[in-house]
């Protein structure tokens, strides 16, 4: 599931930035070029950092869906499962408009 993976490439992120700080809350964005639900990488989130210090944290993750343009007719579309294929004329010659991938932006820690 690609919800799990994106979900493991946050936490090792927050893991990595902690210092083995007990995590509060994370910030940050997915943007993928296919759909993704926010609901199922919280809940692998909040599975994999059983027994770390992000355990409980609150995960506070805007998902967002990369678009693409046809090189061949133009039209802006969001893909589905990695395939640059237009929906207008089916040309599989798509550029990705937006940048993908995982980025945390902030990491709120217990100060005590």
């Amino acid at each position: 599931m690609h919800e799990s993976s994106l979900a493991r490439n946050v936490l090792d992120l927050v893991l990595a930035r902690a210092e083995g700080a007990r995590v509060v809350a994370v910030r940050g964005r997915v943007c993928e070029t296919e759909r993704l639900s926010v609901a199922s990488v919280g809940f692998h989130f909040e599975a994999l950092a059983r027994g770390t210090v992000a355990e409980g944290a609150r995960l506070e993750l805007a998902v967002l869906h990369a678009r693409a343009r046809c090189r061949v007719c133009g039209v802006e579309y969001l893909p589905e499962h990695h395939v640059l294929m237009c929906p207008a004329c089916g040309d599989l010659d798509g550029e990705a408009l937006d940048a993908t991938g995982v980025w945390v932006d902030a990491i709120e820690v217990d100060a005590r």
